[in-house]
């Protein structure tokens, strides 16, 4: 083979390999693109902040000093409370690192109603005898920080489960003139396990969802509770996107304490808009 030819050769077969590696990454590349990357994935930190509005059901009981749980009282049906309300809901979250993450939420809402009632309720040692008019209060509210581990984490989506604290807040009270007052409050942390899931579907938009549950009997406290939320993720500036979502809170508990001898249960349901800014 004399030195021309095999000089062509290799000439040949550079360019064969280089034609190779240039289309080998091109299509590495290619699909590269077309994996989208929302930042709700891959951002460090994320803070967001919006309205919760609230389908509610409250259904409570106070037992009297001297012993027993008392009779549930329905405070939307009895006593008048609003079940529709708009409340403040926000949240921080921050990846500790590819798959480990910190998240605190929080959001209360407080109602107060007067009725005059068309049947006897008792709470607590006082009987508010029908037709008085009578002064409630609910107030709830419910602060999660959580930890959570991705087991499965890829740029446009992660499964994962954690551990984290519910420390919800009730306070109830019941007040007529004439007859009186009765009040008591209670502080629960609640632990539980968590699972979440998030998937980008554009390098805008993204879904994600997350669930809380927790069956106890514990200390001075017994009973569930259920936390769900469905997120849609819209961000169409770097740092800055929109949310909307449902959410749903269940809380079914009874205490046995000194300020609080009775049972809670409360729903909170309804959908949830938020701004998100992430970096």
């Amino acid at each position: 083979m004399t030195k021309s030819r095999f000089g062509v050769m290799v000439l040949l077969a550079l360019s064969v390999s280089a034609s190779l590696a240039l289309a080998t990454g091109r299509a590495e590349a290619a699909s590269t693109e077309a994996i989208p990357s929302h930042p709700a994935l891959t951002d460090r930190f994320v803070f967001e902040l919006g309205a919760y509005y609230s389908k509610a059901s409250t259904a409570a009981s106070l037992g009297p000093s001297g012993g027993g749980t008392g009779v549930v009282v329905d405070f939307e049906n009895t006593l008048g409370l609003e079940d529709r309300n708009v409340s403040a809901i926000g949240g921080f979250a921050w990846r500790m690192s590819e798959r480990w993450r910190l998240e605190v939420e929080y959001f209360s809402l407080n109602r107060d109603a007067t009725r005059t009632l068309a049947a006897d309720v008792t709470w607590g040692d006082q009987t508010f005898t029908a037709g008085s008019t009578v002064n409630s209060a609910f107030d709830f509210s419910d602060l999660r920080v959580g930890v959570g581990y991705s087991f499965f984490k890829r740029r446009d989506k992660e499964l994962g489960a954690g551990v984290g604290l519910h420390v919800s807040g009730i306070k109830a009270s019941l007040q007529s003139s004439g007859i009186g007052a009765e009040s008591t409050d209670v502080l629960a942390p609640l632990p539980v396990l968590s699972f979440f899931g998030a998937f980008a579907l554009t390098n805008e938009w993204a879904v994600r969802m997350r669930m809380d549950w927790l069956s106890l009997n514990y200390d001075i406290y017994s009973g569930d509770f259920r936390s769900t939320a469905i997120d849609v993720l819209y961000q169409p500036f770097r740092n800055v996107g929109f949310g909307l979502g449902l959410r749903s809170y269940v809380l079914d508990v009874e205490v046995d304490d000194t300020d609080w001898r009775g049972r809670a249960r409360t729903v909170f349901t309804g959908p949830a808009a938020f701004m998100t800014a992430s970096f």
